[in-house]
């Protein structure tokens, strides 16, 4: 026998508990969206979401709201200055033209997430997402949350990539990747070879060389992109807005042009590093091979490993077919994904050059959330009629 009580209570929002009973009770909210992700763009997405009166919850793999940025390497300054790192709602709260540290980040966010009181559960890492009838099933390790929308906001930062041969490199040197980075007393006696010639590496190559460590820097470009902080008394944020280079869409021919190049080096001055007499460029690093790591133009000694190779996208946590481009990334447009009701936000270059960045993400969170509202009208009549046939269902068990 099967009694089924308080299947449906609406609310203004359309929101439900189904509740069923199988000699024991089983409660579960179904909620309107799940942000999956608390750092700034699920933030971001929250602020907006609640700006519409969605009934949503944010879950996240980490134990405090701010962690990853307190995890970062301890001299880490933000490359915008304040005014530019603005979250909707709620300013950054130091003056303008200053650079915040990991700390102040970190801090901002637990104060935003504070200010807006949003429901975030942490220490929820997500390892599977379906749909089932329309309804969403994020699978955390103890529990699951059912929503009508999802939304991933894990950020650009997912898997720190690092090259295959890494593992035939003697226990006896040490190895990091750029990711664990603290500062130079994490390493061994003896020279360090950084391997990757992005902002990450040249910062990280600039310190270890300002410690006195011997540094090989590897990578395969010989000329470097590079940019000052600041220019003729302003921001290069500041020229960025100016020049509307902060806007340029990515569909647009220039943005495909500027999303496909590498990123210049921002305020550390290449020409006086390479200067330092403890500072060797060398090429490619392409394997290990007699105790010493071989380049595409030197062979080297060296006691310790920074990998600064980047990272990789992994949405494997999501169970749709058809949904991975060929470069790991979800197909979408500015967050829209092919999945209906599954949004994307944080993106590196979702819609701008701004997408993926502390200032910039509350543009697309806005936009989707205004999508999301245009889209309300639909549930009141589909779900009505999802959840009649469900109890007919049951009824006839």
């Amino acid at each position: 026998m099967i009694l089924i009580t308080n299947y449906l209570q609406f609310n203004s929002v359309n929101r439900y508990f189904a509740t069923i009973t199988f000699g024991v009770t089983m409660e579960r909210q179904i909620l309107d969206t799940i942000i999956v992700g608390a750092g700034q763009s699920g933030l971001a997405m929250a602020y907006h979401l609640k700006r519409i009166n969605r009934n949503f919850i944010i879950i996240d793999g980490d134990n405090e709201i701010g962690g990853s940025w307190k995890r970062r390497w301890d001299s880490l300054k933000l490359f915008t200055p304040t005014e530019f790192n603005h979250l909707p709602g709620m300013n950054f709260p130091s003056p303008r033209g200053h650079y915040p540290d990991k700390f102040e980040v970190a801090q901002y966010l637990k104060d935003y997430t504070k200010r807006f009181e949003f429901n975030v559960e942490l220490n929820q890492m997500v390892f599977a997402i379906e749909k089932e009838e329309g309804i969403f099933r994020v699978e955390c390790q103890e529990e699951a949350f059912f929503g009508r929308e999802v939304i991933i906001a894990t950020g650009p930062f997912q898997i720190p990539f690092i090259p295959n041969f890494s593992k035939e490199i003697s226990r006896n040197v040490f190895q990091m990747h750029s990711k664990n980075y603290l500062n130079p007393k994490q390493f061994k006696e003896g020279p360090v070879c950084v391997v990757g010639g992005g902002d990450s590496g040249v910062q990280i190559a600039n310190e270890l060389a300002e410690s006195g460590k011997q540094v090989y820097i590897s990578c395969d470009q010989n000329n470097f992109n590079t940019l000052p902080q600041e220019f003729l008394g302003k921001t290069l944020w500041w020229w960025f807005e100016k020049t509307g280079l902060l806007s340029v869409k990515v569909t647009s021919r220039f943005g495909k042009w500027l999303s496909s190049k590498m990123q210049p080096i921002i305020g550390t001055d290449i020409k006086a590093l390479f200067n330092k007499t403890n500072v060797v460029k060398v090429g490619r690093a392409n394997k290990f091979e007699n105790g010493a790591l071989v380049f595409s133009n030197h062979v080297a000694r060296v006691e310790n490993i920074v990998w600064a190779t980047g990272y990789r996208p992994d949405f494997s946590m999501l169970k749709f077919d058809n949904l991975i481009n060929t470069d790991g990334y979800p197909k979408q447009q500015r967050g829209i994904s092919t999945e209906e009701d599954l949004y994307f936000v944080g993106l590196p270059w979702m819609y701008t050059r701004g997408s993926a960045t502390l200032g910039g993400v509350g543009k697309d969170a806005k936009y989707l959330a205004d999508k999301m509202a245009d889209r309300q009208w639909r549930y009141t009549n589909e779900t009505s009629d999802t959840i009649s046939k469900k109890i007919e269902e049951l009824l006839t068990l």
